[in-house]
């Protein structure tokens, strides 16, 4: 039980032109594209957030 190999990523690519059509798959990666990038500046702002900050009063001893 491995991963897809390049006989699988050809059949499904097939399957999706056929199902989708050509003009609806770029529209797809795109918003693809566009939904990683949002959760990757969502991840990098809540880990920016969790980071203590330097002159926070708490943190002080």
């Amino acid at each position: 039980m491995g991963g897809l190999g390049t006989t699988e990523i050809v059949i499904i690519a097939v399957v999706a032109l056929i199902l989708f059509g050509p003009s609806k798959i770029p529209e797809f990666a795109k918003q693809c594209g566009r939904a990683m990038n949002m959760f990757k500046k969502g991840l990098k702002e809540g880990i920016d957030d969790d980071a203590p900050k330097q002159d926070d009063p708490a943190k002080k001893p």
